[in-house]
């Protein structure tokens, strides 16, 4: 039996830093823990699970005092805008009927969408819902991450392949994947495929480097929410 973990989880408070950044008393704690998740719930849905899709990979919740603040992670952010931004004030309006709370939403742009785990494994979800030929898509979509700059990559999927009657495991592995070491930046994406004969999972794991081997990313905003710290380095 394997004993395997997540790589985000196995580094959290070490080398990565939280999704949801903000300080509760305990009899507060539940509640605000829940209303995030309805938060990630409602957005997954309105905006990548309804064509067109805006290809929202990370959604970071910061809380203060006096307002709840959404960062969306999004390569396609002209479709989570709106036209003269119709569409971001429509979902910060049911946001705050949803929550009760002040509610600001910032937009971070993804310059490389084949660098994202999370992305990845919705492309390869979506070519399987459109009966691709399972081998081709993930052979093509791992050479694709390696040539955006990755050091390594494991793209596996899982269910049945191609209407199979039995379900089983394909995986392509391409360069290195130390998911051991905690300095190493890997960055870690799961979606499921749901088609006429069963679910199919994809999972990914691409390796970016070493942390303080590549600069700081442009995308991740720093954070000055109550209860937030920078980016932990670990022991080197």
């Amino acid at each position: 039996m394997g004993q395997k973990t997540h790589p985000f989880g196995l580094r959290l408070g070490i080398t990565e830093a939280h999704r949801s950044r903000w300080y509760a008393p305990k009899a507060l704690y539940g509640e605000l823990l829940v209303e995030d998740e309805r938060i990630r719930k409602y957005l997954d849905k309105r905006l990548n699970r309804t064509p067109p899709s805006a290809a929202v990979s990370d959604i970071h919740i910061e809380r203060t005092r006096e307002e709840l603040k959404i960062i969306i992670r999004t390569a396609r952010p002209g479709l989570v805008i709106g036209p003269k931004g119709a569409e971001v004030e429509r979902i910060t309006q049911e946001l705050t009927y949803m929550t009760g709370r002040k509610v600001a939403i910032s937009i971070v742009e993804i310059k490389q969408p084949d660098m994202d785990a999370q992305l990845v494994a919705e492309s390869v979800a979506e070519q399987l819902n459109k009966r691709a030929a399972f081998r081709r898509v993930v052979k093509m979509r791992a050479d694709s991450v390696m040539q955006a700059g990755a050091k390594g990559v494991k793209i596996q999927i899982s269910g049945r392949l191609g209407g199979a009657e039995m379900s089983r495991t394909l995986d392509v592995r391409l360069g290195s994947l130390p998911l051991s070491t905690l300095q190493a930046n890997i960055n870690y994406g799961f979606a499921e495929a749901i088609t006429t004969y069963g679910v199919i999972g994809a999972k990914v794991w691409i390796y970016k480097g070493m942390y303080g081997e590549e600069p700081q990313r442009e995308e991740e905003p720093e954070s000055r929410a109550a209860g937030a710290r920078p980016r932990a380095r670990g022991r080197r």
